[in-house]
């Protein structure tokens, strides 16, 4: 079977920028009187972000003091995205999606991220639906995000993609992988080089695991 989607995670995947996912989730919370370990944050990194901070902060705190964190979160993330020279693609990312979509197949992005923040990336990239990609949903666009397969079956039926076997779906988070599994992707491909390790990721049932973009094509043939 022919793939007809590839599903791309943003941020570790797609997207090299410098940590600043797990930096402003600390800094928020250290605003709001709060710590997390780096380790409890990257096991958190690919989730909805309001879920993430909940998970980060625990069941007792009151849902307003999660709502200001996220709020915070959001902010800072936009203005690295816009500002902060250490944001760019992650090497061949461009090429592979043009690749793609000249042989016939689709190429959608999708995040934890809330629309706010892909905007702004989008814009700094220079990623444009309909030139160098097809389409993009975020987890606040979704009833629910990941591990669930909201996003990935909303771009589906967006896209004219009936059958799930021949959807990939690629990312660097358990969380993605889990979401793949979940949606019945007949390629889930967890790449090794953005927040979670290979042993990490082997952990989580997947189809492949790469340590480039430049592997992706040889796995859909």
């Amino acid at each position: 079977m022919a793939v007809q989607l590839v599903v791309f995670d943003m941020a570790g995947t797609t997207v090299h920028d410098g940590d600043a996912v797990l930096t402003s989730f600390r800094d928020a919370l250290t605003t709001a009187g709060r710590s997390a370990t780096p380790a409890t944050i990257n096991a958190v990194m690919g989730l909805p972000k309001p879920e993430a901070i909940r998970r980060l902060v625990g069941p007792d705190v009151p849902q307003v003091e999660v709502t200001a964190i996220h709020d915070d979160f959001v902010a800072r993330m936009m203005r690295y995205y816009a500002t902060d020279p250490a944001v760019r693609e992650v090497d061949g990312a461009s090429r592979l999606f043009a690749r793609l979509r000249s042989e016939g197949v689709k190429v959608a992005l999708n995040t934890g991220f809330s629309r706010a923040i892909v905007q702004v990336l989008l814009g700094r990239l220079g990623w444009r639906e309909g030139e160098l990609i097809d389409a993009s949903v975020t987890s606040d666009e979704v009833q629910r995000g990941r591990p669930h397969a909201d996003m990935i079956l909303h771009l589906m039926q967006r896209l004219g993609v009936k059958d799930s076997r021949l959807v990939a779906k690629v990312g660097d988070t358990p969380s993605d992988l889990q979401e793949g599994m979940a949606a019945g992707c007949g390629w889930v491909i967890g790449i090794t080089s953005g927040t979670h390790s290979r042993a990490q990721l082997a952990s989580e049932a997947h189809t492949h695991l790469v340590d480039a973009l430049s592997e992706i094509p040889a796995l859909l043939r």
